[in-house]
This record gives structure tokens, sequence and C-alpha cells, in this order.
């Protein structure tokens, strides 16, 4: 282990042993202590799935970037293991930026973004990326290779490699940022990982679209491409694009040697307060999953106090219906945390509301509403004076509200309801978060909540009329 390494892993000791756990999840992918943000690397391999993410080591801030290393046999029981990647070379001094994870004839290969600061840290009008790569036998102790690719000219911003094999050849896509504050993704082809040169810009923003995208990902999905990203600098639109920062995808055809040739427009991926930077992998059963950072840039993060900061998504199985719409659902693993079950009977809530638990803090909720049949102007679920999960019957839209006012954490995020009448919801609740997919993946929600000791009852209410509820189950889940 090097210097930087040795010094990482000791700080992160240090910090973890005085670490607060008010708000530390109990069953999502936080960091020991520290800080954490965009996954990187996520890849199966020789019978392990393998989450890396940025990561802080030396407190709860943002900082010199390092990687954090995590392993799993069933993406729901992560086992924390050494830091993988730490700053210090002359290509990544200032920072081992966003990346990705491939199997090169069995060696564990990271493929990811040296970053320096030219002008003064935190001045990124003055920066050198590049792409870097490192080794490793083991899966845990990693080499570093040095320098594999350098920006084309006119590119600054230039990182978050995601690299895969496909017909023979390696490929590569990668956020860029040209000299007009224009987004783009770049692909590369490579002969091997030590090799790679331009194959095309693979597409780039149109006009409100944003000046840079960063955490490409490019993979097929039924009878599609999709091509994920996260665009920074797209303004708000009525309800859309309420977070500072987006994460979404677009769907298209593309075959190697071709135009990427688009069938739709821009979709978000997830509709709640906290979610950037997601990355797919395939499972070992073949499924295509994806994992997201649940933060925000530049939103208060209370759990700062406690010498941690961030976590990450639970694991979401993808799919792509008739209709062309990306559907996520948690993966079926997430199941064995399933502890007590209490059924929810069918009821009609007026002016009383239903306590479902006096304190939730790691529980799944399946519920079920005849919306065409309720009068009520409002109903859902409220975790205690915080957050609400409700239809606006008169909007027609599904909202996810959280009012921490010491915090600054208060806003509200909606999506549409469906024609139907009928409204599926399954919600996971870990201690500082909420995950809600919304008619068998129709939508997804994420939001980091803060609630205090002694605020976390959970139960269902109704507003201004009635609303029918068909039911549904709640279970507790293990601790990690």
């Amino acid at each position: 282990m090097t210097t930087p390494l040795i010094k990482a892993q000791a700080a992160l000791e240090t910090l973890q042993a005085t670490r607060g756990n008010a708000f530390y999840p109990l069953y999502h992918l936080a960091p020991p202590a520290g800080w954490m943000n965009d996954p990187n690397g996520l890849i199966y391999h020789n019978g392990l799935y393998h989450a890396f993410y940025q990561h802080h080591p030396f407190d709860e801030n943002w900082g010199p970037m390092h990687w954090g290393h995590a392993t799993s046999r069933d993406m729901v029981r992560w086992e924390h293991q050494p830091i993988a990647l730490a700053p210090g070379n002359e290509w990544d001094r200032d920072g081992c930026f966003s990346g990705s994870a491939v199997d090169d004839n069995g060696v564990l290969s990271l493929i990811y973004t040296g970053h320096i600061w030219l002008e003064g840290a935190g001045n990124d009008s003055a920066i050198r990326q590049v792409q870097c790569l490192a080794t490793s036998e083991d899966g845990v102790h990693f080499t570093k290779q040095g320098v594999i690719l350098t920006p084309p000219p006119g590119i600054m911003h230039f990182r978050d490699p995601k690299v895969w094999q496909q017909d023979g050849n390696w490929w590569m896509v990668l956020g860029a940022r040209d000299q007009h504050d224009r987004g783009k993704v770049l692909l590369y082809r490579g002969n091997s990982l030590r090799e790679w040169r331009l194959d095309r810009i693979l597409t780039e923003a149109d006009a409100g679209m944003g000046y840079m995208w960063e955490c490409p990902d490019f993979f097929p999905l039924g009878n599609s491409q999709i091509l994920m990203f996260s665009p920074q600098g797209i303004p708000a639109q009525g309800l859309k694009y309420q977070n500072l920062f987006q994460s979404g995808y677009l769907r298209g055809r593309w075959q190697p040697g071709e135009a990427f040739r688009l069938c739709q427009p821009f979709e978000e991926m997830d509709h709640g307060h906290d979610f950037y930077a997601p990355q797919s992998f395939v499972a070992a059963d073949g499924r295509r999953i994806v994992m997201g950072w649940m933060d925000m840039w530049e939103s208060p993060m209370p759990s700062k106090g406690e010498g941690w900061a961030g976590c990450l998504s639970l694991p979401r199985e993808v799919c792509i219906m008739p209709n062309g719409k990306l559907y996520q659902n948690p993966v079926h693993e997430l199941a064995t945390l399933r502890t007590h079950e209490q059924l929810v009977l069918p009821c009609v809530l007026d002016k009383l509301n239903q306590r479902l638990l006096p304190d939730a803090q790691a529980v799944e909720l399946e519920i079920a509403w005849e919306c065409g049949q309720s009068t009520a102007e409002r109903y859902g679920i409220r975790l205690g004076q915080g957050c609400e999960l409700f239809v606006d019957a008169q909007a027609r839209r599904l909202v996810l509200s959280r009012s921490y006012q010491d915090e600054r954490l208060c806003g509200d995020r909606s999506v549409p309801l469906s024609e139907n009448g009928d409204l599926h919801l399954r919600i996971f609740i870990d201690r500082s978060s909420i995950e809600v997919f919304v008619n068998q993946g129709e939508y997804c929600l994420s939001s980091r909540l803060y609630p205090r000791s002694g605020e976390r009852q959970l139960e269902l209410f109704a507003s201004h009329g009635k609303a029918l509820c068909r039911g549904g189950t709640l279970w507790q889940l293990n601790s990690l």
C-alpha cells in the first residue's frame, strides 16, 4: 500500500471511531465515515459485486477525491474494503475522479479521471483532466498504470469514463464541455485499455440542455440503446428539472461504427430531491442494475454533523416498456431484509389518521389507493412532522414533500398520476432517506430526510374528504 493510501486509510479509521449514527443508514451503502458522492466502477467480478465511489476520507466535506470500495455477494449486504485509489501522482495529484471498472482477461481494472487544478483548488476555469488506469490481481489492492487518454484539442472538462467490451473492441464514453459551454458525450474505440482513438461525438446538448454532461453510461436495454448521464445547467421548466442538477437518459438505436439515432427526448431518471450520477452494471444473471448518489450538490447535509455525508440509492433493475419508457424497480434480493410483517387492511380514511408504526427507521411499505373513488383533496402517508407522500387530487399529482426548517431542507417534488384511477406504491424508508417506486417502476422519487428523535411515526392520512386505501403490507427491515 502506498503512502497516500496508508494516510487515507488511517484518517478514515480515526474519523470512523467518532462518527455519529442518528442519521447513518441501516441498509443503504454509505461511507464508513467522511464524504461520499458518485458511484464508480460498479461491476460483478469473480463472484462478488464491487461498488467503488467518490470518497474523501479525511473529513465529511468534499475534498481531494479518493475511491472508496465495498463488496457484496447479493447487492444488499455490503462489506467495506480498504480505500482503492488515492490522489498524489503527477497525473492525478488533485483527485481520482469518477470512472468505471472492467474485467480485462481476469484482471479487475479501474479506468478513472486524473484531475489537476492549474490555478488553485476549486477554480474550474483552469484544470487538466486525463483518463488513467489502475489494475488489481486480488480485487482489493490496486496498482496505478498511468495515463491512457488525453483530451482532444479545445476540450478541458473531460471526465467520467464508462468502458465496456463489445464485438472484439473496447469502447468508452466520456462527458465533456466544449469551448461554447455545451455538454456532450464523446465515444472512443480501443484495441486495449491502453490504446484509444476518438470514434465520434456520440451526441451533444441542444440549447438549454446543459453546459456539461457528467457520468455518461451507454448500454443496450431491450431493443434500444440507452445513454444515461447527468447534465449540469438545465433550467427548471415548470415542475420539471427542479433540482440543481439532473440525471436522465436518451433512448435510441446504435451499432458500432454508426451514429446514435435518437428515438425520444431526454427523460429524468428520478423525480425526488436527491439523486445524481447513476451508473449501471450487469448482474450475475444478466439483469441491468442502476445505482445513484442519493444527495444533491450545494444542498444542506445535516449528517455532516456526525462526521459523514452521502449514501447510494438501492440497486434498481431497469427495463424498457413497450411505450419506450424506462422503468426502475428495486432488485428482488432486497426482500431478504424483511423481518416482521404487518398487514395494512383496506380502509376508508376520513378525519382520523391510521397509525402504522411508532418508530419507522428501516421499513418497506407496499400500499395501493383507489384514486378514482377517493374524494379527499390530499391523502397518503406521513413520516413524523417533516415528510409527506400524498396524492394532490386537484393537481392530479403524487407529491413528495419534506419540511425540515432547521436544516433548511424544504420543498416538494412530484410526478403526474395515471388516468386509470389506481395507484400502487412501494416505499423504502431508512434513517435519513426515502425511495418511492410508483406503479411498478413508472416513476421513482428519492430524497434524504432528517427527522428528529421521536418524530419517526408512520401513518396514513386524508384531508377534506375520504380516501379509499386498498391495503398493503409493511415490513420492518434488518439492519446491516
